[in-house]
């Protein structure tokens, strides 16, 4: 077995032992034990009591974190027009239609989060089995095709993020840095938490959310009560 690192094995054992404690309580540690030399992320994971594998147990959405992510987010837009020039004014850092396909087709894909106007969608759907795979693909459940360009664009360059369900029925997602002040980390994960838990399918049965877990880039996770990232 390969031997720890001084870092890792110091974050270890300030984690060992610590199960099921506040949001406040999970963010205080992680703050305290990420010591990479950039900004972590500070992730958060849920298993969910669902089969994603069922329609009516799939689990998806978007929320717009209180206090935004700290990422910069890269949005392409499919529009031709007036819709184009809206997208670009509200500031998309691509935007296209036949030329925008045929560079993901090539294998560029240099964008975060991908919108689309309801008549690009012909084009957009050939472009499936890549974009879906990434979570890419605009769909209108998400507010990602839309005639609103505008406000699909602003959301997603203000702090909104998606989720989806992965096949074990888990959903992840990045709810901010560990530079930020633990009073924000703390409203972005309940926030989270929230918008998982309205989300619930009519065909999740028994315990909905069993475990959430906070972690940083490059360090070890925590689990959070789900009572106390509820708020019950």
């Amino acid at each position: 077995m390969a031997k720890l690192g001084k870092r890792t094995a110091a974050a270890r054992e300030a984690f060992a032992g610590k199960e099921n404690i506040s949001v406040e309580e999970a963010v205080e540690l992680i703050k305290a034990n990420a010591t990479a030399k950039f900004d972590e992320t500070v992730e958060i994971a849920l298993n969910l009591g669902v089969d994603p594998r069922h329609a009516d147990q799939m689990v998806r959405g978007v929320v717009s974190l209180p206090n935004g992510t700290g990422k910069t987010v890269r949005v392409a837009v499919f529009a031709r027009g007036p819709k184009a020039d809206e997208a670009t004014a509200a500031g998309a850092d691509i935007v296209g239609a036949e030329d925008l396909m045929e560079t993901i087709q090539g294998g560029t894909i240099e964008f975060d989060r991908c919108i689309a106007t309801p008549d690009m969608m012909p084009i957009v759907g050939r472009l499936g089995k890549i974009l879906g795979p990434r979570n890419l693909m605009p769909n209108p459940k998400v507010g990602t095709v839309t005639m609103d360009v505008k406000a699909a664009v602003e959301a997603a360059k203000g702090g909104e993020v998606q989720f989806k369900a992965e096949k074990a029925g888990v959903v992840h997602c990045g709810v901010g840095k560990v530079s930020f002040d633990a009073a924000k980390l703390s409203e972005n994960i309940r926030a989270f938490v929230d918008a998982v838990q309205k989300a619930r399918p009519t065909g999740a049965k028994g315990t909905y959310m069993k475990k959430v877990s906070v972690s940083s880039t490059m360090g070890p996770g925590v689990s959070i009560s789900v009572d106390s990232a509820t708020g019950n």
